[in-house]
Formats: structure tokens, C-alpha cells, sequence
């Protein structure tokens, strides 16, 4: 019998979590490339809006979600629960398996959830245009289904050999009215000096974000927006972790291992993070970051400062990273193939490391697995 648990449309959380505030450290502040130290609100604000840069640093418990962004979250969610009856029988496994499937959304993926809330911020700041980099499209899809909605022009650059082995995703962010660009471009010169050096260069998420970054510092009518890594983006996610614990609480559940994805960080932390205050209170539950095997940024990567975009525009970020100038295979180009990590979820897994040399309570595990790329937009938790 297949199991759904859902949601009444009046359900659909009215906040989100920041996690924030609950955190007993306090993470490293992203620094200026230039002197090294805390980067300003005032540079940053050459390529965010205002409101996001508050988000970015606020350590208020929970923020109210507006009544605009609520208005086109409520045209796809709640988003189901789903218990994996089959998957439990193939495995012959006593325990209970639940995925969060956020397939549902106009765009198909768990992106909409933060790109919705960034076009909302950006139009009431005045901004025209946003511009942004997709690996597989999830991402450059959701910005411009949300660009749309807010009346918004999107430009997308989108890394090239994902641009060449999806063209759907090209058509679908251009029903939208995205205007998408394979990078490394002509139309920048970051990526005119890449193709100079490279002309059959794939392309990477850190070359398309330094072509959308050189695009926003240029225009004052263009904002950035980036769709994982930074802690507004995993604050509008926390959605997701939000409504799996209504969903569980309903049919009397209580999760012992939570997993999720681990591409920038933004699918995994909105499943966990509604969850650490659990964790920091003594509750046994575990949380594991499945990451590819071709891009294992946290299993493999170095954890400190780097920048989050190959050319180097970007702040410094604290996280793990495999180096800016990390290029994956050209089959594996697309989406889950960032070179860094979230800052948060970065620390949360530094943070269990120490502890569990200690032979202390891991805050987050992490794992690298392969698993099929269309289980992007699944997060899935076990009850035992």
C-alpha cells in the first residue's frame, strides 16, 4: 500500500528556521580578498540586495516569510512525504524509509524554494535584472520561473557541457524568459581569457559564477543571486526540514538518520537543519551528506578560506573545498559538481570530526555516495 503523507495548503511553515541562532560556535565571517578581514555589508551590497545581506548574518531564531513569497510557495507546497515500501522490500530492511519529494514544483527541483524568495527581495530593492550560473539547469530553471514571477529580466550563464548535453533545461529556463549563455562565454572577459587558453574548456560552476559576478558589478540595476552555499539560501530551504517534521509528528515517527544530497550544501541543509536543535539537545539521530564520488568536496576537499568562484571576485569563504580551479570530468559537469561547500554545513561536519575523535556525538556525519542523478530534488530519512 503506498504511504503519502500530507499537508493541508494552511500548513505550509510561515517561517523559516535559522539555524543560526541555535549553533553553540560561531562560524568564521566570510573575508574581503583584498585586506583579509571581514568583508563589509557595503560590499557586499554591490551584488546583493540589503534585505538578503541581513538574512546572510542574522541570528534571529526564525524569520517571518512574506505574504508575496507565501502566495507562490502555496502553488506547490506542502510537498508530499512518501514512504519507499518497495525500496523497504527490495532491501528486506525492518526499517522504515520516508523521501521528501520535491519533484513537485513548477521547475521540478527543491530550488524554487529559495529563488522564489531571492526575486521577491531583489524586486522590492528596485533591482531589474538578476543574473546567476546553473550547472544541470535545477537552479538557472527555478531563477527564471521566478524572475517571471516578479516581473524580473534573468540572465543565466550555464556551464557549457551541460548546456550542450541538456538542451531541455535551456528551453525550459527559455519559456520563462531566462536568456541562458553556455560558460565560459565571449560575452565576459574572465571568459574570453579561459577560452584563450582553453578553447574546448567544459566549463565549471566556478567559471560560470565569475561571469555572472563580472555581469552584476557592472550594471547597477543587476544583482547576483546564487542558488546554495551561503546562509540565506539554506535559511529559505529550511522549508523542507520544516514540513518533515510536521509530516513525521502526524503518523507518529521520530527520524533516527536523516539523508540528503550534498552538492553546495543548500537540498541537505534545508532537510537537516530544522533538526540540529534536536541533535544539540541529546536526541540520537544522525545526519549524512551524500556527495558524488566525482566532486567530494567534504571527504576529500581541504577545510579553509577559499574563494567561491574561479576568477577570485567572491568573498572568502570558510568550508571544504577541492580548490577554485577545480574542473570535474566532462561527464560529470553538470549539477552536484561545486568545487566548495556551505559555510554551515562545512562547520557542522568539522565540528563532528573533532568531536568524534573525542569518541563524542558526531553534530553531522559525511559520506561520500554516488546515487542517480535524478534523485536531486529527494530527500530521504530513516526510521529504525
Amino acid at each position: 500500500m503506498r504511504i503519502v503523507v500530507n499537508l493541508k495548503p494552511e500548513e505550509i511553515p510561515k517561517h523559516w528556521y535559522n539555524v543560526l541562532a541555535d549553533l553553540p560556535f560561531k562560524l568564521d565571517p566570510p573575508l574581503d580578498p583584498e585586506t583579509k578581514q571581514p568583508i563589509s555589508p557595503e560590499k557586499l551590497s554591490v551584488i546583493f540586495p540589503m534585505s538578503l545581506i541581513e538574512q546572510e548574518v542574522s541570528e534571529e531564531r526564525f524569520i517571518e516569510i512574506p505574504e508575496p513569497v507565501l502566495k507562490e510557495y502555496a502553488v506547490y507546497r506542502p510537498t508530499p512525504l512518501i514512504r519507499a515500501t518497495f525500496l523497504e522490500e527490495y532491501l528486506q530492511t525492518p526499517a522504515r524509509i520516508y523521501y521528501k519529494y520535491e519533484g513537485v514544483s513548477p521547475t521540478g527541483s527543491h530550488k524554487p524554494n529559495t529563488a522564489i524568495a531571492q526575486a521577491y527581495y531583489n524586486k522590492i530593492e528596485g533591482v531589474k535584472r538578476l543574473v546567476t550560473e546553473t550547472g544541470a539547469g535545477q537552479w538557472g530553471s527555478a531563477l527564471s520561473y521566478a524572475g517571471a514571477k516578479f516581473g524580473l529580466e534573468v540572465k543565466v550563464f550555464m556551464v557549457k557541457i551541460s548546456y550542450q548535453q541538456k538542451p531541455m533545461r535551456k528551453y525550459m529556463m527559455n519559456l520563462f524568459g531566462g536568456k541562458v549563455t553556455p560558460s565560459p562565454s565571449e560575452e565576459t572577459n574572465f571568459g574570453k581569457k579561459i577560452l584563450s587558453e582553453d578553447p574546448d574548456n567544459p566549463g565549471s560552476l566556478g567559471i560560470a559564477i565569475s561571469e555572472a559576478l563580472e555581469v552584476a558589478v557592472s550594471d547597477p540595476n543587476t544583482k547576483y543571486s546564487l542558488g546554495s552555499v551561503l546562509n540565506h539560501v539554506l535559511l529559505h530551504q529550511t522549508v523542507i526540514g520544516l514540513e518533515i517534521k510536521k509530516q513525521l509528528e502526524l503518523i507518529g515517527e521520530k527520524p533516527d538518520i536523516l539523508l540528503g544530497c550534498h552538492g553546495g550544501g543548500s537540498n541537505f541543509g534545508g532537510t537537516i537543519l530544522p533538526f540540529v536543535p534536536d541533535k544539540l539537545s541529546g536526541r540520537d539521530i544522525r545526519f549524512v551528506a551524500c556527495e558524488p564520488a566525482a566532486c567530494p568536496s567534504l571527504t576529500k576537499g581541504n577545510y579553509d578560506y577559499d574563494f567561491g568562484d574561479t576568477a577570485g571576485l567572491t568573498p572568502l569563504l570558510k568550508m571544504y573545498t577541492l580548490g577554485k580551479d577545480f574542473i570535474p570530468p566532462k561527464i560529470h559537469a553538470g549539477g552536484l559538481r561545486y568545487h566548495g561547500s556551505a559555510p554551515i554545513i562545512a562547520r557542522l561536519v568539522k565540528e563532528g570530526s573533532k568531536e568524534s575523535e573525542r569518541r563524542r556525538k558526531r553534530t553531522c556525519d559525511s559520506i561520500h555516495s554516488e546515487r542517480p542523478r535524478s534523485a536531486r530534488s529527494h530527500s530521504v530519512r530513516v526510521r529504525r
